[in-house]
């Protein structure tokens, strides 16, 4: 007799042992990241520090908190995320929607010419040389024009838009509605997970990015986001500032710096997760079943 419970196979103790092992490789760099921020500097010196503190210390937390150059970057960083989620959402919406319509004219040739940005692209250079020419060096704005769409999260949200039944636009068209009234009544309301998703993967794009700003805004340090200022003090060693500037530090307390730096970093975008997540899977998978 059957009771209905699946016998655990040899198979699925092998994909347990995998997403174990990716969740430690995910999270023991993260503790050990954590583990410097708050351990006493000659500890992290004789390398000592692992996965958790030795020799607890937060004043590592206190002096890049302090830092008005660090504070400064952190909150352009949250607001250019801000902007940038709200200008790619929209751009990705615009985009979507009219592919929808069956009765597009040159729909299929504008699908291919979108699709086929995501297979070629122009490179590095053409895009600098492009960039310079439309005066965009060094201005904040090429920090959100350039990328202002993803082909791949707009493919996601036409999909889920072509799985919203037809009765419901055919119902909304009976009583004289347009196709942006459509939109904004009836599509937009039913997409808040698909939304929600492709939000969470701009803004941690955004949030996580510094290529752009490493190319395009060497001149311009006082736009850098957080990541690229995170870039530039580990790569140039480039110290906080302190209360007292004549002070020596002891070995080790550059290192603790810039642990801390990078924990507090990645608490901003670590919280909106608990907020989106309820939606995260159902987005995620809903655009992507039609073709």
């Amino acid at each position: 007799m059957n009771s209905g419970i699946k016998k655990t196979t040899f198979g699925d103790y092998v994909i347990i042992t995998l997403m174990v092992l990716l969740i430690l490789v995910c999270i023991l760099p993260v503790m050990n990241v954590i583990s410097i921020a708050l351990s006493d500097a000659g500890a992290i010196m004789r390398r000592e520090v692992a996965f958790l503190p030795v020799g607890f210390n937060i004043d590592t937390f206190t002096t890049v908190l302090g830092d008005a150059r660090f504070m400064r970057s952190l909150t352009w960083t949250a607001v250019l995320t801000a902007i940038v989620v709200v200008v790619n959402l929209t751009m990705t919406i615009l985009c979507a929607y009219p592919l929808t319509f069956m009765s597009l004219k040159g729909r299929k040739i504008i699908s291919f010419l979108i699709i086929f940005t995501m297979l070629f692209g122009a490179g590095l250079i053409p895009t600098f040389v492009l960039l310079r020419d439309l005066n965009l060096l060094n201005n904040p704005l090429v920090l959100i024009l350039p990328g202002m769409i993803s082909v791949f999260n707009m493919i996601i949200m036409r999909n889920f838009f072509l799985g919203i039944p037809d009765s419901l636009k055919e119902s909304a068209e009976i009583d004289g509605a347009g196709p942006i009234i459509i939109l904004i009544k009836i599509y937009l309301p039913l997409s808040v997970p698909v939304l929600a998703t492709i939000g969470l993967f701009y803004a941690v794009g955004r949030w996580n990015g510094f290529q752009d700003a490493l190319f395009f805004m060497q001149g311009a340090s006082e736009w850098h986001p957080i990541q690229m200022l995170l870039f530039n003090i580990i790569e140039n060693n480039t110290a906080f500032d302190v209360a007292d500037p004549g002070a020596t530090s002891p070995p080790g307390w550059g290192e603790a710096i810039q642990a801390a730096a990078i924990v507090i970093a990645m608490v901003p975008i670590l919280c909106v997760y608990p907020f989106i997540q309820k939606y995260f899977v159902q987005g995620a998978t809903l655009g992507a079943v039609k073709g």
